[in-house]
């Protein structure tokens, strides 16, 4: 009986054992398995921007913003000349008149963008703000100055009328939207339905002023060349109020380089 009773022990006392061994190696894979799992994560992480970024290329640095920086210049034509006017050319005294209505301008200014897809009217085509600033110089001629002329006239001993080079000239600074077509193209022709100007002339006008708003209306259109480096041409029509009583109206024809950034 006692030969019974301690074979019957010996066998639980086994059976204990290797119950304890079986837990130990379970707790030991389960360890395993805990030290592993946050290095796959990490791995995984680690891979995911780079798997995305080779399924879906459109989301590397290459895909176009919207904004850009541009420079401008072309050829300028007023719809009026200025001549006849006491500060251009004193009414033409000495028979010389500041007549000319052409010239150039350069000018630069920022695309910022503000829809991609034209608040959801149209795809495929963005709304861009523009701002700018552009300066003009129409015409430049050697005629009788005002200031010397008028101050000879008033009898002033000093004074002596005389002539010199006076430039007709006008800086605008301008607020635009801008509807761009063609998303995805390398050409993108755009067009600016309408715009807010803010223009300073130069000589003053008779009235001695030199402020005057308006509006502008343009079309053009912009090839991506290289990268981020576009080339463009556009046409404006700008229609001044008259603050300053004289006609301040003109359209410019020219070219610009555009950097998207």
């Amino acid at each position: 009986m006692g030969i019974v009773l301690g074979l019957s022990h010996v066998s639980l006392a086994d059976d204990l054992d290797d119950r304890i061994k079986r837990l130990e190696e379970r707790l030991t894979q389960l360890q395993a398995e805990l030290n592993r799992e946050p290095r796959i994560y990490l791995t995984e992480m680690r891979e995911r921007p780079v798997r995305s970024e080779r399924h879906n290329p459109s989301s590397s640095g290459t895909e176009e913003t919207g904004n850009m920086v541009f420079f401008r210049g072309g050829g300028a034509w007023a719809a009026s000349d200025r001549s006849n006017e006491v500060f251009t050319d004193v009414f033409g005294t000495g028979g010389t008149f500041n007549g000319g209505d052409s010239g150039y301008y350069v000018g630069a200014g920022l695309d910022l963008v503000l829809s991609k897809n034209l608040w959801g009217m149209l795809s495929k085509t963005w709304a861009v703000g523009e701002i700018g600033v552009e300066f003009k110089r129409f015409n430049s001629k050697n005629v009788t100055v005002a200031v010397p002329a008028t101050c000879a006239t008033a009898g002033v001993a000093t004074c002596t009328a005389s002539t010199g080079e006076v430039q007709i000239t006008m800086l605008t600074v301008d607020i635009a939207p801008k509807i761009k077509f063609l998303e995805g193209s390398r050409f993108r022709p755009w067009v600016i339905p309408i715009g807010l100007d803010f223009h300073v002339i130069s000589p003053p006008s008779n009235d001695t002023t030199v402020l005057d708003i308006g509006a502008q209306f343009g079309l053009g259109g912009e090839y991506r060349l290289w990268k981020a480096f576009h080339l463009g041409l556009d046409g404006r029509f700008h229609l001044a109020t008259g603050q300053t009583d004289t006609t301040n109206n003109f359209g410019t024809v020219g070219g610009y380089v555009g950097i998207a950034f």
